[in-house]
């Protein structure tokens, strides 16, 4: 699993390396999720309780935050620390955002460095139902997915708001 997240961090690490700060608040289409600064300087991230029909195209910042927050929150359950809440997950904003997600990938790899075979056997509650029957195993596969999907995703952005530049 260590080897699987290598690649997929060497690969989303090519697309984080171009960002720039205004890449993060690009919006790709009229209807999208991103993340709003607030008077005090916070920023809150657009949510819904129920996933609306059309599902709003994230932007980079949301993409970004949302990696932090459900990879964060695993470490969180891993780690034995109480789990924060979604609106207790910080976003830095554009000009932090790279170095956050950096900040997260060595935090992981010390997570999983400490991982045994026994305790990837041990049964895991988070972020699926109690009754799901999975395991610490099940949870790291699901970051290593989670995560290549979400920088595929920034990626893809990334790429497009480039071409429309050079159109």
């Amino acid at each position: 699993m260590r080897w699987q997240f290598d690649l997929t961090w060497a690969l989303g690490e090519v697309h984080l390396a171009e960002l720039a700060p205004d890449d993060f608040r690009w919006e790709p289409a009229a209807h999208c999720w991103t993340m709003r600064r607030q008077d005090g300087g916070t920023w809150i991230a657009d949510w819904a309780e129920t996933e609306p029909d059309p599902i709003p195209v994230p932007t980079m910042a949301w993409l970004s935050w949302h990696i932090g927050w459900w990879w964060g929150t695993t470490m969180d359950h891993l780690q034995g620390r109480p789990v924060r809440a979604r609106e207790e997950v910080r976003w830095p904003g554009p000009d932090g955002a790279v170095a956050w997600l950096t900040a997260l990938r060595d935090e992981w790899l010390t997570v999983l460095d400490a991982l045994t075979e026994e305790r990837l056997d041990e049964p895991s509650e988070y972020p699926w139902p109690e009754d799901a029957g999975l395991t610490v195993g099940h949870q790291v596969a699901w970051v290593n997915a989670e995560l290549m999907k979400n920088l595929a995703e920034i990626g893809q952005q990334r790429l497009a708001r480039a071409a429309l530049r050079t159109g």
